[in-house]
């Protein structure tokens, strides 16, 4: 009995969360994917433009933009119009397009890499057999966010997996369009996932005057 009383308490836990900033990462604007863009060009970062425009175009988790493969995008030594991978969280492959500037980037970065098929397309620390991990790639886009002026807090991985898919919405209203590109199984996620009902009602609730 004593002893228990004696007891030290028990260290007090932390949440995860203790001063970082939650939620749904908002997608970038294009003066913003422009801006990083134009500086990792500027500087000459090959590997690094080559990993934001494929993430912009591909719409892919972070998960999943690391584990790409050489013969995912470029099988034939040059980079395909449009890709198919199989997504990690759910099994089921995904297709998207490669722009012209996404394909120039890749393709320069497997010129002065060497890459082949076979190889991930991106590697980190851990040595040419393994691929990035989330977290480096994660540390990745913190500094690109930051290098243009913006708190890396707001922005994420998802902000780039966003990007796009927010764009083609708004431009085209095709709800159906974005869920195929975003490879979510339900509607109802690509609705949840752009924040719709909210963004359809302040559009709605703006053109209207009292």
């Amino acid at each position: 009995m004593q002893d228990q009383v004696n007891a030290a308490p028990a260290p007090k836990r932390v949440p995860w969360n203790k001063g970082k900033l939650t939620g749904g990462k908002p997608p970038l604007r294009p003066k913003h994917v422009w801006s990083i863009r134009t500086k990792l060009q500027i500087e000459g970062r090959v590997r690094d433009l080559a990993m934001f425009n494929l993430a912009i175009d591909s719409k892919l988790r972070g998960c999943d933009v690391v584990a790409i493969r050489v013969e995912d995008i470029a099988a034939g030594g040059y980079t395909a119009d449009r890709a198919t991978v199989r997504q990690k969280k759910t099994g089921r492959p995904v297709r998207f397009e490669l722009s012209e500037q996404t394909r120039q980037a890749v393709d320069d970065y497997l010129r002065a890499t060497g890459k082949r098929p076979g190889e991930f397309l991106f590697t980190g620390h851990r040595g040419p057999e393994r691929s990035m991990t989330t977290r480096q790639y994660s540390r990745l886009v913190s500094e690109w966010i930051g290098s243009i002026g913006l708190d890396p807090r707001l922005f994420g991985t998802h902000s780039l997996r966003r990007t796009k898919a927010t764009l083609i919405y708004r431009r085209t209203g095709n709800l159906r369009a974005v869920q195929l590109l975003l490879g979510h199984t339900k509607i109802e996620s690509t609705v949840r996932y752009l924040g719709i009902e909210v963004d359809d009602a302040l559009a709605s609730a703006e053109q209207v005057d009292v």
